[in-house]
């Protein structure tokens, strides 16, 4: 994974190299918006801007109004079902915060500075048609690799 191929405060798009497979590791770290009111992360099968009918591995929406994650995958310009179940929120505003997405067998593990927040079973395959990784929303990205 190239660190920081295009980035302007909040937003990130980069290729993952090879595409994603078992025991990789993406990290995505910034600093959250005073008045934040979501943040993404996306992997998908296009690098495009307009990623409209690229397949979404993983999408991941956080809402902090609601106080919410949201998972997703997109196939066929088709979104799946969004699975929203948490055992917590970890996003406050203004604090800093380490997202970690490892890529397993048979889903992502989802965790935020340490702590596993979610899983989310793999619904595009394979996994190395995952080549990009996009970060946007109301944040400061200080890492992302």
């Amino acid at each position: 994974m190239e660190e920081k191929d295009k980035t302007e405060n909040g937003e990130y798009t980069g290729e993952i190299k090879g595409g994603m497979r078992p025991s990789m590791k993406l990290v995505v770290m910034g600093i959250i918006n005073q008045k934040a009111k979501s943040m993404e992360v996306i992997l998908s099968c296009l690098p495009l801007e307009t990623d409209a009918e690229a397949d979404v591995g993983l999408q991941v929406k956080v809402s902090f109004k609601d106080k919410a994650v949201q998972r997703n995958a997109r196939l066929a310009e088709e979104w799946g079902r969004p699975e929203t179940t948490l055992s917590y929120f970890p996003f406050a505003p203004g604090e800093s915060f380490k997202m970690e997405i490892v890529c397993e067998h048979q889903q992502f593990r989802i965790l935020v500075d340490g702590q596993p927040l979610c899983g989310f079973t793999h619904r595009v395959s394979p996994l190395a048609s995952l080549t990009a990784l996009r970060v946007f929303g109301d944040l400061q990205l200080t890492k992302v690799a």
